[in-house]
């Protein structure tokens, strides 16, 4: 019993800069929620952006598709798999936690998020907002570039840029998908993207928090037996 905390989630020199797009995303939450709140039709900014997007032909089609699988429960565990293996062979235990806690968050939010604001698209059934698919694809690329940028050991500016260029890649690919296969508006894309950004720092402080308190109280016991 060492009583030594293994490497932060959530390096210490983001924690401001993520804290803030964190709020900001929140807020764009919010909003775009209460705006189309009990909708079933687009939006201004949808009908701009959907129809040069929807309905792709292959083989873009057959691209949509595959990403969109990753979003579904056999694509999203298949990954949530692997990245908890790469942390585990790496001997990053809190990534590994963090992997599964940040998919689970993500997702669940969306899920009540979707319940909460009641925006439909191609029928009453058909809850809309936020997209889930893009909360969970830009969660998983989020909790593996914050233990990537600790590990590199990047600074302020450059790894807050590793991050919010994974979240914004992430969620471009899978965005794109689920407006091009019709099954979401691109303001629900923009609100699962922002449900991952609000999320995934939360979690990662709580993952390191509960860690350190873990690693702490082993150290308590530890020094204890000793006497």
């Amino acid at each position: 019993m060492t009583g030594r905390r293994a490497p932060a989630v959530l390096p210490s020199s983001l924690r401001a800069w993520l804290g803030l797009i964190a709020a900001l995303a929140t807020l764009m939450v919010v909003v775009l929620g209460i705006l189309y709140a009990g909708r079933s039709r687009p939006g201004m900014v949808d009908a701009w952006i959907q129809p040069a997007v929807d309905g792709v032909r292959p083989p873009w089609r057959h691209v949509a598709l595959a990403m969109d699988f990753l979003g579904e429960p056999a694509g999203a565990a298949m990954l949530v798999v692997a990245a908890v293996t790469g942390c585990l062979l790496l001997r990053r235990p809190r990534a590994a936690v963090l992997v599964v806690a940040g998919a689970a968050m993500a997702v669940g939010t969306a899920t009540l998020l979707k319940h909460l604001v009641g925006r439909t698209i191609h029928g009453d059934g058909n809850l809309s907002y936020p997209s889930g698919h893009t909360a969970f694809f830009t969660a998983l690329a989020l909790v593996v570039a914050l233990p990537a940028t600790g590990r590199l050991g990047l600074g302020r500016t450059a790894g807050t840029s590793l991050v919010l260029a994974a979240a914004l890649v992430a969620g471009a690919a899978m965005g794109w998908a689920q407006v091009a296969l019709g099954a979401h508006y691109p303001t629900d894309v923009l609100g699962g993207w922002c449900t991952a950004l609000a999320v995934i720092p939360a979690t990662a402080w709580l993952v390191d928090r509960m860690a350190d308190r873990l690693v702490d109280r082993m150290a308590d016991t530890g020094r204890r037996e000793r006497r």
